[in-house]
Parts: C-alpha cells; structure tokens; sequence
C-alpha cells in the first residue's frame, strides 16, 4: 500500500505501524486511465477516493448537458459526491479522470468502521472534512462577490500547477467564465 496515505493522516495524527496496518486494511488501490469515470451522474456512490497521483474533475451537467465544474482533485485530495456517498443515493455529480489516475478508495461501511475501532480516524476525517467546508465556502464567496480577474488569480495564487495541469476551457468553466473571458484575463 502506498505510503502517501500515511504522511497524509501523519500531518493531523499519529500513526503506529498497526494502526496504519489496520486502517489500509479497509482501502483498495485502484488506477484509471485518462478520461475514465469513477462516479457518473445518476448512479449509486460506492466510495469516497484519496487521490494518490493524476487529477478529477467533479462536474455536474445541467438539463441541457453544459457541463459545471465544481473541483479539480489532484494528489492528497479527498474526493466524492458526498451527498450521495453518505447518504447512499444517487449521484448528482460525476467524478471523471483528467489524467491517468492512482486512488485509495474506501466503502462507507469500512470508512465506519474504521471510525468506530480507531478512534484518532474520527479526528483526522473530521480536520478535512472541515477544511474542504472552509474551501467550498471560500468558492462559493468567491463566485457570488469576486470578480473574474479576482477569481483567476486567487485560483493561480492558490494552486499554480493546475495550470499546467488543465485546458484553458476547464479552467473557464471552474471559474464561471467563457473560454474567451479567461483569455483575456491572461494577457
């Protein structure tokens, strides 16, 4: 099992060798090629996914097919429809690869379990879950009173290798602006 995961947990909570035994026990790696889907709309959520390496795109496509997108999830991100995966409902997003991708995925069953036997888990789920609140409120504060140069630089202030990483098309659609507006913005 990859040791990403354990440097990721060790940056909230210590581990011992089987208390990090314990909790990969309830992971499976798994890897996707460019453009597979991990999650699509209107399907059952099964896991919740710790990137290891490569980069999603959680996307929402509207009635007439425009297609939203609401994160990039790159390496040490946690990623799902989390509405769905917690309450064992349908998703209303997709989950799609943007890269070739390694994940550490977890069933709801084994992420409370885990919680219930390894009590510093609980910590640890909670410290992220709470950060990736802050950062979708940030995003959304940002949609509703920033402007579009604003949002652009926060975005490259914030996470500069994404623009490496992402056509310019995704970016415009991540930032609420049109390919044309965006272009704009980067002279």
């Amino acid at each position: 099992m990859h040791n990403e995961l354990r440097r990721h947990i060790e940056e909230i909570v210590s581990l011992t060798d089987d208390e990090y035994s314990l909790i990969t026990s309830h992971f499976t790696l798994q890897k996707f090629k460019k453009n597979d889907f991990l999650i699509r709309q209107g399907e059952s959520v099964k896991y919740t996914y710790f990137v290891i390496s490569g980069l999603l795109k959680l996307v929402y496509y509207d009635e007439s097919g425009k297609e939203h997108i609401l994160s990039f999830a790159m390496e040490d991100w946690w990623e799902t429809d989390y509405q769905a995966f917690y309450s064992t409902s349908d998703a209303t997003m997709s989950l799609q690869c943007l890269e070739n991708t390694t994940v550490l995925r977890i069933t709801l069953k084994d992420y409370h379990h885990l919680c219930a036997i390894l009590p510093k888990i609980v910590l640890f789920f909670l410290k992220k879950a709470t950060s990736g609140h802050v950062a979708s409120q940030q995003r959304l504060l940002s949609l509703l009173s920033s402007s579009a140069q604003d949002r652009y630089e926060q975005l490259l202030h914030r996470y500069p290798s994404l623009f490496q990483r992402v056509s310019k098309t995704l970016l415009a659609s991540y930032l609420g602006v049109s390919r044309e507006t965006l272009s704009r913005l980067t002279l």
